[in-house]
C-alpha cells in the first residue's frame, strides 16, 4: 500500500515538471515569434516615413547610393513574387508526382535506389546549388539567351544569370521539401480506402487521383507551404545566378529578390539605405505571414467542407 502510494506521488510530480516544462518551451515559441515580429516593425518602419510609402513601394528605381538616392523597391518585390510563384509552379507537380511514385508505384528496389537521391538533395548547402547553376545552368541559358535575342539592339544580355535560372535553381531546392511530406503524407492515408476503391473497380491511376491524393491534401498543402518558404527565403543560391540587378522580372533580364537585396547590400549600408534594407526584411516577413495564414485558412476550409 506505501508503495502505491509513493510511486503515485513520484508520478504526480513528473506530470507536473513535464506540464511545467511544456508550458515554459511553449511560452517561449510564442514570445519568440512576437519578438522577431516587434523587432522587424520597429527596425523596418522608420524608412517608410522619411522616404515615403509611395516611393518605396511603388518606386521603379534603386539607386541607393547615388547623389540623389532613391529607393523603389517594386522589381524587387515583384521579382520575389513571380520567382517564387514560378519555382513552385514548376517544382511542386514534379515533387508530388515524384512522391506519388515513390509512394503508390516504385517496386521497393527501386524506391530504396530514388530516395537516397531525394535525401542527398536536401542535405546539399544552398551556396553548391548557387556554384553548380552558374557552372553547368548559366552557359546553357546565355546560349539560349544569344540565339533568342540575336541581332537585338536593345536587350541587354545577362551572361545567363536571369530570372529564368534563378526559378530553375529554386524548383529543384524544393523539390526535397515537397517529395518527402507529400510522400509521408500518401503513405499515411488508410490502406482500407484504396481497397475499397479497387474493390469498386476503379483502376490504378483512378484510386490515386480520386481517392489518395484527396484523402492526403492537408499533408501535401503542408509540403507546399513549407516550399514556398524555401523559395521566397533562399538567398545564397540565388544571389549567384539571378544577376543581382534591379530589373522588371521577366525571363532572361537580371534580376534582385528581396533576399538577395539584403545579402548584397548589407555589409556596407549605412544610415536611411541600412533602414530601408530592414523595410524589404519587413515585406520579406510580412510576404511569408500572408502565405502561411492564406494557405492555413485554404486548409481549414477544405476539412470543414469534407
Amino acid at each position: 500500500m506505501i508503495s502505491i502510494v509513493g510511486n503515485s506521488k513520484s508520478k504526480s510530480m513528473v506530470e507536473k515538471a513535464a506540464q511545467i516544462i511544456f508550458t515554459v518551451c511553449a511560452f517561449f515559441a510564442v514570445l519568440a515569434v512576437i519578438s522577431i515580429t516587434a523587432y522587424m516593425l520597429l527596425s523596418g518602419t522608420p524608412a517608410l516615413s522619411q522616404v515615403g510609402i509611395t516611393e518605396l513601394l511603388f518606386g521603379t528605381v534603386w539607386k541607393p547610393t547615388a547623389a540623389d538616392p532613391s529607393y523603389g523597391i517594386l522589381y524587387v518585390i515583384l521579382t520575389s513574387i513571380v520567382g517564387t510563384a514560378l519555382a513552385i509552379l514548376v517544382g511542386v507537380p514534379i515533387g508530388v508526382f515524384t512522391a506519388i511514385f515513390l509512394a503508390e508505384v516504385a517496386s521497393r528496389r527501386v524506391a530504396a535506389l530514388v530516395r537516397p537521391a531525394i535525401e542527398l538533395l536536401a542535405g546539399i548547402p544552398s551556396v553548391i546549388y548557387g556554384l553548380l547553376g552558374i557552372m553547368l545552368l548559366c552557359p546553357a541559358m546565355y546560349q539560349l539567351e544569344q540565339k533568342i535575342f540575336a541581332g537585338s539592339s536593345t536587350h541587354q544580355f545577362t551572361g545567363g544569370a536571369n530570372l529564368l535560372s534563378a526559378v530553375i535553381v529554386l524548383a529543384i531546392m524544393i523539390l526535397p521539401t515537397v517529395i518527402n511530406i507529400s510522400e509521408s503524407a500518401l503513405r499515411s492515408v488508410p490502406s482500407s480506402l484504396k481497397a475499397a476503391s479497387l474493390a469498386m473497380g476503379a483502376s490504378e491511376i483512378q484510386t490515386i487521383f480520386k481517392v489518395i491524393l484527396p484523402a492526403a491534401k492537408s499533408g501535401i498543402v503542408t509540403a507546399i507551404v513549407l516550399g514556398v518558404g524555401r523559395a521566397i527565403g533562399e538567398a545564397m543560391a540565388i544571389s549567384l545566378v539571378s544577376g543581382s540587378s534591379v530589373n522588371a522580372p521577366m525571363p532572361f533580364n537580371s534580376v534582385r529578390f528581396l533576399t538577395t537585396a539584403l545579402v548584397s547590400e548589407m555589409g556596407y549600408a549605412a544610415d536611411l539605405h541600412r533602414q530601408v534594407l530592414f523595410t524589404i526584411g519587413l515585406v520579406l516577413f510580412a510576404f511569408i505571414m500572408i502565405i502561411n495564414l492564406g494557405l492555413t485558412r485554404i486548409l481549414k476550409g477544405g476539412a470543414r467542407h469534407e
